[in-house]
């Protein structure tokens, strides 16, 4: 195995992803459900976030070039998702746990866009693309794997925190939590109108 590929593509999607401040987002979302509805969501997340970047690591360009969508599109989808649920968590709509189901929470937002954002699945095909025999293709699955490792273990031991924080905390979390992802997304969907706008200008 090429060990200088995993740890380029290891540092590159663990910056990505960012598990620490991936943390305070997660306990927003989790903070008012139960201990083991919370650690059902953690690995719920990072499996389905697994999936999703390994499909695309696979077969990703295919896919965008078969539905005519560009990666630009795919960054926007992303940040008006992630508007979504930025808005729910400053209106203080995903403060009811009765409202949200573990599984819905752990899809979306959690796992996609979240963990297998556009970032991380453009930084997984660029690597596939450089990617040259079977040891180059084992390093960038093991780096992958061993990313998602690391954010389950974030998540799965943040109920510590929630203990100290209590509710009031969470609630104060949750709004902050809230400002972060609608400037993540506000990001996401500024990068795409560039990426856009240059493109057509490449063209024009």
């Amino acid at each position: 195995m090429d060990f200088k590929l995993f740890g380029e593509a290891f540092v590159t999607l663990l910056v990505i992803v960012d598990p620490p401040g991936m943390m305070p987002i997660f306990l927003a979302l989790t903070g008012p459900l139960p201990a083991r509805d919370r650690n059902r969501a953690a690995w719920q997340a990072v499996a389905l976030a697994l999936g999703v970047i390994v499909i695309f690591a696979v077969a990703g360009q295919t896919l965008l070039d078969y539905l005519h969508v560009d990666l630009p599109a795919l960054q926007a989808a992303g940040g008006l998702l992630l508007v979504l649920v930025a808005l729910e968590l400053l209106t203080g709509k995903a403060d009811d746990p009765s409202q949200q189901a573990t599984s819905n929470i752990a899809l979306v937002p959690l796992g996609t866009p979240l963990l297998a954002g556009p970032g991380a699945i453009v930084a997984t095909m660029l690597f596939v693309q450089q990617a040259d025999g079977a040891a180059d293709y084992g390093a960038i699955a093991a780096a992958i794997v061993a990313v998602m490792l690391a954010v389950w273990v974030v998540l799965r031991f943040s109920g510590g925190i929630v203990k100290i924080l209590r509710p009031g905390g969470i609630e104060v979390l949750t709004r902050i939590a809230g400002l972060l992802l609608a400037a993540i997304a506000v990001q996401l969907i500024a990068d795409a109108v560039a990426a856009f706008v240059s493109q057509y200008q490449t063209m024009g």
